[in-house]
């Protein structure tokens, strides 16, 4: 039976670490971190995840701002926020929750966010710094696989990585960090999508695979090699006729790839809490490198 990659418990590590620091900073008689976050709508998964933030800021110390707006916002009126919060000196760092509602260029939001304070990681100017190996904001969910493979020491120098999915958001940029000359990276990267044919052609050989397809139990035992380490991305609400009405799977199916794996993330309790966890740590990186912290 595989290892558990427990990013609940190294999330945990991470933000005792980040709160020690602004215990510090605090001691300093210096302000806390600031972080903002801007929700437009009612979306029940957009609102849980802000609200989780706000929740991670309190623990570890930051000041947290939640900036609401309703669905039927303008473009203007959202781009007139991010100036405001652009030129704000007591801001190191904002996030705007995506998805956006249809008449707003989700583009143009994340261009018009100072790069400075992206702590996503999602601004064209970040993420072609990170495609050179240039020190920048990482996207949180592939920083925080990083990091969990650092902690469990993870080997991954010439290891055989397969990539499944190419957002923006997770796929792509998985796809070349773990091709960079750092650790974890120097892996022989293979990014496949939906065009793919016979994905299972190249699990089968890898030595890692990470998942990021929001297909439930797609990757079978059957699909990966024995000793593969498995990294899941994927989190969607399954009905069911439990009392909540569905439960949480991974686009992992976890048993029979528990049987084969040496290492494997579970769902909930892997890879998500690191994302929070890393959203944390980019803004303590905005706020010690920020050209308005005197």
């Amino acid at each position: 039976m595989a290892e558990i990659l427990d990013g609940l418990k190294v999330s945990k590590e991470i933000k005792q670490e980040i709160k020690a620091e602004v215990e510090k900073i605090l001691e300093s008689k210096r302000r806390a971190p600031h972080l903002v976050a801007i929700l437009v709508g009612n979306n029940g998964a957009s609102k849980a995840y802000v609200n989780a933030k706000v929740k991670d800021c309190e623990e570890v110390g930051f000041q947290s701002s939640l900036v609401k707006f309703p669905s039927t916002v303008s473009e203007s009126e959202l781009l007139e926020k991010i100036e405001e919060l652009n030129k704000d000196k007591s801001v190191d760092g904002f996030i705007v929750q995506l998805p956006l509602p249809d008449q707003i260029d989700q583009e143009k939001i994340i261009n018009a966010i100072d790069p400075r304070k992206d702590v996503d990681g999602f601004h064209p100017e970040n993420f072609g710094k990170m495609a050179l190996e240039m020190d920048t904001f990482l996207p949180a969910t592939p920083f925080g696989i990083l990091t969990l493979l650092e902690r469990y020491n993870i080997e991954t120098k010439g290891k055989d990585c397969v990539i499944i999915g190419r957002s923006k958001i997770v796929g792509r940029p998985m796809s070349i960090l773990m091709g960079r000359k750092d650790f974890p990276g120097n892996s022989t990267v293979t990014l496949t999508h939906s065009y793919t044919k016979d994905i299972e052609e190249y699990t089968k050989k890898a030595d890692i695979v990470i998942t990021a397809l929001g297909d439930p139990h797609f990757l079978k035992g059957d699909m990966i090699k024995d000793g593969a380490v498995i990294v899941d991305v994927g989190i969607t609400r399954v009905d069911n006729d439990s009392p909540k009405g569905y439960y949480l799977a991974g686009d992992v199916d976890f048993d029979s790839c528990a049987a084969k794996a040496s290492w494997i993330t579970p769902v909930p309790g892997g890879v998500g809490p690191m994302t929070r966890a890393m959203l944390m740590k980019n803004t303590i990186i905005a706020y010690k490198t920020s050209v308005y912290n005197d």
